[in-house]
């Protein structure tokens, strides 16, 4: 594989080039991908009620409600999916402490009030949201050394943290926790490798890592991270296949497609891979009988994988994308219209560099 130098050379890794060449190549390469099968797909899901897989994610049925919509915004498809009956999904999992549940029944927790609140802010109906209410139910899940507990059972994890920053982000309520005690614990989970993991001590994990990176982006705590050592572990996730592992000596999976170029992205190293490879590889993942992409070539497709694919192809600047924000996971033009800064690519050099770019505030 290509290191950082030669890939940002557009002869050794097919990362740049005149606008033509490069038009006419991201052609070829987006020739095979079947968006209608795509949008088909995503829309049959809540018709699959008989399915083994509907099922077993019954827990989790807000965040896919999140992946569907959001990739079909980004298809640039979000008007056909049935609005009224999303919105009413999700205020059905609403509880009086302020937080959002999976799935209709089910107790709240931190992983999908996020989901609520960014399908919310997708459709544009953040205004019936009691944010207030929502903040407060967050706010309270901060623990004295600044980390998060997904819920009121008390599990931490780098995840927490993440989903919180984004979610009062999103919310304009950034000033109801302990922003500097949020992004010292996630410092504090940062590894020799450059990574980070669930907690201190934990080892590096590309979907850890992107949870790091966007809640000290949020925080505007950029400055924390060794900018070049974790790059250097995040590029070195692509495989001679072309896609990216999570951790050094696992199989490639199309998510990490996201986890991973999220973090470059923000990073500013997003040329440290080779874009046409993973592009190559995500568009083999398609299912081309039924729609939906997979973890790997030849297996089943889901929603899960089918958004983390479309947005790493909209990561790589395929125009044929709506552009998506590697710090909140939304499209661009969401968080425009909620008003919330830019804070990617970061411009620093190095650990606490003197100097370093104010990175602008959410």
């Amino acid at each position: 594989m290509s290191s950082p130098s030669e890939a940002k050379n557009p002869t050794a890794s097919g990362n740049g080039g005149s606008g033509d060449s490069k038009e006419k190549r991201d052609l070829n390469v987006l020739a095979a991908f079947k968006k209608d099968m795509h949008v088909e797909f995503i829309l049959g899901l809540d018709k699959k009620t008989d399915t083994f897989e509907y099922h077993v994610t019954e827990h989790l049925r807000m965040s896919g409600v999140y992946w569907g919509a959001t990739c079909m915004d980004m298809l640039g498809e979000l008007g056909k999916m049935d609005k009224k009956s999303i919105i009413k999904f999700v205020f059905d999992c609403y509880h009086e402490c302020g937080g959002f549940s999976g799935n209709v029944n089910h107790d709240p927790h931190l992983l999908y009030t996020l989901s609520a609140v960014q399908i919310l802010a997708l459709f544009g109906e953040m205004g019936k949201l009691d944010k207030d209410a929502v903040a407060k139910y967050v706010a309270g899940l901060q623990q004295e050394d600044g980390s998060f507990t997904g819920d009121k059972w008390g599990e931490v994890d780098t995840r927490f943290s993440y989903c919180a920053l984004n979610c009062l982000a999103l919310l304009g309520k950034l000033d109801t926790i302990e922003v500097k005690k949020a992004t010292d614990f996630v410092s504090k989970c940062r590894n020799f490798d450059g990574g980070y993991g669930a907690v201190p001590g934990a080892e590096s994990h590309a979907g850890q890592i992107f949870c790091c990176v966007a809640a000290l982006a949020i925080g505007n705590a950029l400055d924390e991270i060794d900018v070049d050592l974790l790059g250097w572990w995040l590029c070195e996730r692509q495989l001679p296949c072309g896609g990216l592992n999570g951790r050094p000596e696992k199989r490639e999976d199309v998510c990490y497609s996201w986890w991973v170029l999220s973090a470059l992205s923000i990073l500013g190293k997003i040329s440290w891979i080779s874009r046409e490879k993973l592009a190559s590889f995500i568009i083999r993942c398609q299912d081309e009988k039924e729609g939906g992409i997979s973890d790997r070539p030849e297996n089943m497709p889901d929603v899960f994988h089918t958004f983390f694919g479309v947005a790493a192809l909209s990561l790589l600047g395929f125009k044929r994308f709506k552009e998506v924000d590697p710090v909140f996971a939304l499209p661009v033009h969401t968080m425009n219209n909620l008003g919330v800064g830019k804070l990617y690519p970061y411009q620093g050099k190095s650990v606490k560099s003197e100097g370093a770019n104010d990175t602008g505030g959410a």
